[in-house]
């Protein structure tokens, strides 16, 4: 009898953070060996990123993703808090979305091979990563006007046939434009189970000034914010609880940046990102980097003065003001891009966890 409450004690204290109220989503597109090495016993939502568009149909890339999504399905035995989604588009993947989203048919074809891929493989369900409906997004793939409307007439089909037996979400740019001209907010929000604010990247490659790419606050004109992102939405009357805000598990770096105000906010050219499990020796004591913190953005920065490089990126002091935030806003939680870019263990996810908690 004592073996039995003993074993039972373990399980409630391991399973403890799966009855939290929050959501902790994490992208992931590595494999399904590695992923086992993470605490996914903190995390609620694993979304493979991504699959593929075959003409007008949801698919897998190869035979390697397919087991991927198999194996990593599997870990629901192992996790039962673990909800396993699947993403369709991301940067650079969504080429064919505004042709095939405009035009009825083609997008029925869509909703109904979605709807049944995640019915064959036992996947929780799909999140939707158009990058942008409406407005420009990656170089060269083609934006319409209605494509806003075709958006949320896709997430209306996609909900009328996969009912309420799956998850239905999307990733949202973080950015004002994203938000005034991308999506029709009242009428697509009821229809998805959570939304993932892309709060990250604010400031991106294709900058030639630098600045926090994941900054919580923002204190000056045009900057983009977390905070921003999520006080315009809540001014809309918008349910808190389905929006999920991001955080970046990686850094982003600027060369030739000169050495005014510790490199922020000047001009300079995107060199390269480096994920966070990187970040030990990337910026370590003799790499030449100094780690600032900028009290107004709640955001921390690194500038190396000898060789004129900037970095922007999120460390635990910054995860833990935006759990802060969730908690404030009574919002959903945090999402990250992505789990691969972590440490194994004492990693971000870990950050995320325990701000939750606190």
């Amino acid at each position: 009898m004592k073996k039995i409450l003993l074993v039972s004690l373990v399980f409630l204290q391991a399973t403890a953070f799966c009855q939290t109220k929050y959501k902790v989503i994490a992208y992931y597109t590595g494999n399904g060996e590695n992923i086992r090495q993470y605490p996914l016993d903190k995390i609620t939502h694993v979304i493979c990123s991504f699959l593929k568009l075959q003409n007008d149909t949801l698919t897998f890339r190869d035979s390697t993703q397919r087991q991927t999504v198999q194996q990593i399905v599997a870990l629901k035995k192992e996790h039962p808090q673990l909800k396993v989604m699947v993403s369709v588009g991301g940067w650079g993947g969504c080429a064919p979305c505004s042709g095939l989203f405009d035009t009825a048919s083609r997008r029925t074809t869509f909703v109904k091979t979605a709807a049944q891929l995640l019915k064959d493989y036992d996947i929780d369900g799909l999140d939707l990563d158009w990058e942008y409906p409406a407005i420009e997004g990656y170089p060269g793939h083609q934006f319409l006007p209605q494509d806003k409307n075709n958006f949320t007439m896709l997430v209306k089909e996609l909900r009328a046939e996969m009912g309420t037996d799956h998850l239905l979400s999307f990733a949202a740019g973080g950015f004002e434009q994203y938000l005034n001209e991308s999506i029709e907010w009242n009428a697509v929000t009821p229809q998805v189970d959570f939304i993932n604010l892309m709060t990250y990247d604010l400031v991106g490659g294709y900058s030639k000034v630098t600045g926090h790419h994941t900054a919580l606050a923002d204190y000056m004109p045009g900057q983009e914010s977390t905070t921003k992102c999520v006080n315009w939405l809540l001014e809309k009357k918008l349910p808190a609880a389905k929006f999920i805000i991001g955080a970046a598990f990686y850094g982003r770096v600027w060369q030739n940046v000169a050495d005014t105000n510790h490199g922020l906010y000047q001009s300079g050219n995107f060199l390269q990102g480096v994920s966070y499990k990187n970040f030990d020796t990337y910026f370590s004591d003799t790499s030449g980097f100094t780690r600032y913190w900028d009290k107004k953005a709640k955001a921390p920065y690194q500038y190396n003065k000898s060789k004129n490089l900037f970095a922007t990126f999120d460390d635990p002091q910054s995860i833990s003001e935006k759990t802060k935030f969730v908690k404030r806003k009574k919002l959903g939680g945090v999402m990250f891009w992505e789990l691969s870019d972590d440490k194994y263990s004492e990693g971000l996810v870990d950050a995320v966890e325990q701000g939750l908690n606190e």
